[in-house]
Order: structure tokens, then C-alpha cells, then sequence
């Protein structure tokens, strides 16, 4: 599966807005990456921002499968979608 950056970007919003309506979480994703929530307000249409966010989401396989649940889409997505996004390409060691 393939997801154009266009496609990414509205991902990457839908599980922003996800992260900022969750109380427990939201203050934990704010603490890790030292974002206050007018940073998160400013940086909503910066690429490379929701990329720290997908990044952050694709940490615990709970978040998600809650995250997607609630969005509508496959489990997969999310991380298709930070591949999409700047910083996301896959490393190749060998």
C-alpha cells in the first residue's frame, strides 16, 4: 500500500486531533517531545511535525488500534502514512 504525502498529511492531522482530545495521553506526548499546546496549534500543517506525531502514536499498538478504531481506517495505515511524511523512509542497514 502506497499513500501519496497529500494523503499522509491528512493522517497525521486526524490522529492530532485524536491526540489532543485524549486527556491521559496528550499531557505524555507533550512531556516527550517538549511541545506546548500552541506548538501543537502552530505546527498542525508542518510535515515533518505530524511525522513526530505518527512516530509517537506507532510507539504502543494499543494507541493504534484505538486511534484507527476511532478514525475508521486499517491498522497498517498510521504507519504507511509516517512513511509518506518527511523522516519516515525506511533504513536499510545491509
Amino acid at each position: 500500500m502506497q499513500i501519496s504525502a497529500d494523503q499522509a498529511e491528512v493522517i497525521g492531522l486526524k490522529a492530532l486531533a485524536w491526540l489532543m482530545a485524549n486527556d491521559e495521553l496528550l499531557p505524555v506526548f507533550m512531556g516527550a517531545t517538549g511541545a506546548a499546546e500552541g506548538d501543537l496549534r502552530e505546527n498542525a500543517g508542518n510535515p515533518e511535525f505530524l511525522g513526530s506525531v505518527l512516530d509517537f502514536l506507532t510507539m504502543d499498538d494499543a494507541w493504534v488500534v484505538q486511534f484507527c478504531d476511532q478514525a475508521g481506517i486499517s491498522y497498517e495505515v498510521p504507519m504507511y502514512a509516517r512513511m509518506a511524511l518527511p523522516g519516515g523512509a525506511q533504513v536499510h542497514w545491509t
